[in-house]
């Protein structure tokens, strides 16, 4: 399909030599080179810099260090290859040489990629591990809660993340047989949240990742659904009452379960008592018996509560996954990975790859479905391979994946395909176009996976649950026939998903199935920087300005190439785009963009920005494509900062009624600790629109104004990441800040002179007139070590130690308005904010409040001109800031420091690479 017959993929491309050379670009020190790589013309710089980083093998400077990409996927394609003819999937070796060269042109062309494992390990010495995702199980003994912590900790060393249902631990309110009372798993989960904390940054590849889960009948759920809830208001109190809650602070171990996502496991039967109003039973884990019962409102209140505080717990709907379930004759789904796009059975895992949707869009907007679906049947076959020669991280996990073979194809760049067809995310036709290819790709996958059956056998579980897994494909083709086509191109999918379905049930119903789970829909991280996707998984555009390394170094703010793509598909003209494409450069979005039809705003709505796509758009999307997945979608809603504890609610049972298996959100700022949003001052901008021209600059000489021998001055101890400092500010007796005085205990003599010094450039600066508002906006987000936590309870985190002296220095001597205007709030200012905005937001329908976009833009007009990109932003987040003026709740990157950037629920890092789970 891809290859020439006697041609070699490499042999199509021209080749050219590059120099790797990652910096930090705050402070232009080196973290990694590598001179001379090789790479094809057409990949991007950031794509070869991440791949060459995260993937080429071998200690750099030694001739083992692989240097060319064609070393990379040689070493994956022929270790594939080889498995296949070993194993018998091959008729012939010109039908294995077929297979390793389409294989290998779709990886050099950034068609597909692997999970990241599979780049790790695959045609090394070290164990052949391809599974990113994994399931464990834990039953109600010592012996088996101790095997827990040691597994995790194994999959945490490897880098990957784990999922878990505790709900078998007998709950605290029964006996054990000793007639003690049981300690509950809400207290085990403690152990192994500290289990994680440690081994996390031991991982080689990425910091590790877990979910933990609870069903909503188990006697100790409320307990489970507060608990990171009351651990962030621990966190105020304590450091309010001057407990020392500093990162590594003697207080800092009463903070637990910040290493996990938690996720409810709601059932049928609560959902029907929810419905109802009445009241739900909580049954023992001994012998299944009723010990409580709860009203399933008030629970249900209180877990979208919990979440609207502090993003956990999600919920997972049980009902929904089980009878999506292929294998119940062998156990029940109970848990899913961290990510939450793998459901299948306890203690076995997942082997994930991902398409790029654009390279199947046609230049006329068609979509290129024989090409695709070859695509699949491709990939699915390498996939299966790859189980006959895994490694897995305990013999269990081994074990089960052997038996059953699942398997997680997936795609990204769906969020691009659907604006350059000129399809809104949040639209019927865009919903439409992305259930009928994911109807063809699992569709697709399934065929094949009976027709891998017929050669090599079905997987060794399908005998026991025949039925039940023919009883899912029937259920996959009879949703993929109630999709209603809005468009040619939709309609064309459907048709072939719809003969790929037939096909796969003629098939299978014979011979069986060689998989019990096919795809899922994972972040894909790192592997959608590798394939330079625009977007990952089936999230939307992060926003229509990008952050772009360029050869030879530095960076850009470009305009997102899809735009102009999807300009010319709705029919304006190449001036018409160029005018618009201008605008949203210059501004960061649409809004009265010249010549730009306020009907086609929608199809540049993303996930952050001016128009911002509301939180049923996503839900929706996910509702549209989940019955064509056989586990679930990494993927988070998004809710503005006004939303309420009824809208998440709200958002949690539509899910459930909408067919959903999972579902999370995340709410702006409802972490403590995170930056309060704030615009950018109308003072600031008319200032610089006033700005004068550069002739007419008039230099002034300043004049010092000395503080008075006696003067008020107050001094703070703080602690920042475990550093510990005072801060003495001295005052004009006529008010106003003249004088800082900044001692570091315990940090050596170097620092302490560091510090000295800097306090007297500050000093003076001040004292010559320099206002305390310029050093407020230079110095604080300013970030590097020590940072974390503090003990300060009206500034919870701390980029550094500069951000924090500042913010401190902001908060004393600076008035309110001149703080709103830098973002910069008490404790009790931001509580009044936020309780005023639920009052003010109360009673307003979910819908209407989520689709409603603001008429005016958040950003000053010059955002992009006053912040140029290169000298403001390290990624495309922060781009994205400096554009809108506003800040974004996204991490830093534990490795590089830049702010990552969502990748479903997770987080990527588009410096190095790094993710937060799934890759």
């Amino acid at each position: 399909m891809w290859t020439t017959e006697g041609v070699h993929p490499y042999d199509e491309v021209t080749w050219e030599r590059r120099d790797v050379v990652m910096t930090n670009w705050r402070d232009g020190s080196i973290n990694f080179e590598q001179r001379g790589v090789e790479y094809p013309d057409f990949w991007s710089v950031n794509a070869a810099n991440i791949v060459t980083t995260k993937y080429f093998r071998g200690a750099v400077g030694t001739p083992e260090r692989e240097w060319s990409l064609k070393q990379l996927i040689d070493r994956v394609v022929k270790t594939y290859r080889a498995a296949g003819e070993q194993h018998g999937y091959f008729a012939a070796p010109a039908d294995a040489e077929i297979f390793e060269h389409e294989l290998t042109w779709m990886l050099l062309h950034q068609v597909f990629s692997f999970n990241s494992p599979v780049w790790f390990n695959v045609g090394t010495q070290s164990p052949q591990q391809v599974s990113a995702c994994f399931i464990l199980s834990v039953d109600d003994s010592m012996d088996s809660i101790l095997d827990w912590y040691k597994e995790e900790g194994l999959i945490f060393k490897g880098g990957s993340g784990s999922g878990v249902n505790l709900s078998r631990i007998r709950s605290s309110k029964e006996l054990l047989s000793s007639g003690g009372t049981a300690s509950g798993p809400v207290s085990f989960m403690r152990g192994a949240d500290a289990s994680a904390g440690t081994i996390k940054s031991g991982g080689a590849t990425r910091r590790a990742a877990k979910m933990v889960i609870l069903d909503v009948d188990h006697p100790d759920v409320e307990e489970f659904i507060e608990t990171k809830a009351r651990e962030e208001h621990k966190i105020r109190a304590l450091r309010d009452a001057g407990f020392d809650m500093d990162l590594g602070g003697s207080d800092i171990v009463s903070v637990q379960y910040q290493n996990a996502n938690n996720s409810v496991r709601t059932n049928a039967e609560f959902m029907a008592a929810y419905e109802a109003g009445a009241r739900f039973n909580l049954r023992g884990r001994q012998n299944g018996e009723a010990i409580a019962s709860v009203d399933a409102k008030e629970l249900f209140r209180k877990l979208a509560k919990a979440a609207w505080e502090c993003a956990d717990p999600g919920i997972q709907y049980d009902d929904v996954i089980n009878d999506w379930h292929t294998c119940p004759e062998t156990g029940r789904i109970t848990a899913s990975n961290p990510c939450s796009e793998y459901m299948h059975l306890d203690n076995s895992s997942c082997n994930l790859a991902s398409l790029n949707l654009m390279k199947f869009l046609a230049s006329d907007g068609t979509f290129a479905i024989d090409r695709f679906v070859k695509s699949v049947e491709l990939v699915i076959t390498a996939m299966d391979i790859s189980i006959c020669f895994a490694d897995f991280p305990t013999e269990k996990i081994g074990e089960t994946t052997r038996k059953y073979r699942q398997l997680g194809i997936g795609y990204a760049n769906l969020g691009a395909l659907l604006m350059a067809s000129g399809l809104a995310y949040d639209s019927v036709g865009g919903r439409s176009l992305a259930a009928a290819i994911t109807s063809l790709m699992t569709g697709t996958a399934y065929r094949r996976s009976a027709e891998l059956s017929g050669v090599v056998g079905p997987y060794e579980g399908y005998g026991r649950n025949a039925r039940a897994h023919t009883r899912v494909m029937r259920k996959h083709a009879a949703a993929s026939t109630a999709v209603v086509p809005t468009g040619d191109v939709d309609t064309e999918i459907l048709a072939a998903a719809t003969t790929q379905w037939q096909k796969c049930l003629e098939i299978g119903e014979g011979v069986g199935w060689r998989n019990s789970q096919a795809s899922v829909l994972a972040p894909t991280g790192t592997i959608g920087l590798m394939m330079d996707c625009d977007t990952t998984g089936v999230e939307p555009d992060l926003a229509l300005v990008k952050f772009k390394k360029l050869v030879g170094g530095g960076s850009m703010q470009i305009v997102n190439q899809t735009v102009p793509r999807a300009l010319r598909t709705l029919g304006y003209q190449e001036e018409q785009v160029e005018a618009i494409v201008e605008f949203i450069a210059e501004h960061g979005h649409v809004v009265d963009a010249p010549g730009l039809k306020t009907e086609h705003y929608p199809v540049f709505d993303c996930a952050m920005g001016e128009r911002s796509i509301a939180p049923m758009g996503h839900v929706r999307m996910m509702a549209a494509i989940q019955p064509f997945i056989s586990g679930a979608i990494s993927k988070t809603v998004n809710m503005p900062e006004s939303a309420t504890v009824e809208d998440v609610e709200r958002i949690y049972y539509e899910g459930w009624k909408l067919g959903l298996k999972a579902l999370a959100i995340y709410r702006d700022n409802c972490k403590v600790g995170q930056p309060l949003s704030a615009a950018k001052s109308k003072k600031e901008e008319a200032k610089a629109e006033t700005k004068p021209e550069p002739e007419k600059v008039i230099e002034y000489r300043p004049v010092r104004k000395r503080l008075p021998k006696k003067r008020p001055s107050e001094t703070v101890s703080f602690s920042v990441g475990g550093a510990e400092g005072y801060l003495t500010a001295s005052s004009y007796p006529d008010d106003g800040l003249g004088e800082v005085f900044l001692k570091m205990s315990k940090q050596g003599s170097t620092l302490a002179g560091v510090m000295d010094a800097f306090s007297v450039a500050i000093s003076i600066g001040l004292q010559y007139g320099v206002p305390l508002e310029t050093y407020v906006s230079k110095f604080t987000n300013m970030r590097f070590e020590p940072a974390g936590m503090t003990d300060d309870p009206d500034i919870r985190m701390a980029a550094s130690v500069m951000d924090y002296i500042f913010r401190r220095l902001a908060l004393d001597f600076l008035p309110y308005d001149d703080r709103a205007e830098l973002g910069i709030f008490t404790a009790k200012e931001r509580a009044a904010q936020i309780k005023a905005e639920a009052e003010a937001e109360a009673g307003v329908d979910l819908t209407e409040l989520a689709s409603s976009a603001p008429k005016e833009a958040s950003a000053p007009a010059r955002a992009a001109e006053s912040v140029p990109a290169p000298r403001a932003a390290g990624s495309s987040t922060e781009l994205l800031e400096a554009v809108q003026g506003k800040a974004a709740d996204a991490p830093l990157c534990f490795t590089c420091g830049t702010k990552m950037r969502p990748a479903g629920s997770c987080y990527v890092c588009e410096g190095c690479g790094s993710t937060s789970g799934c890759s």
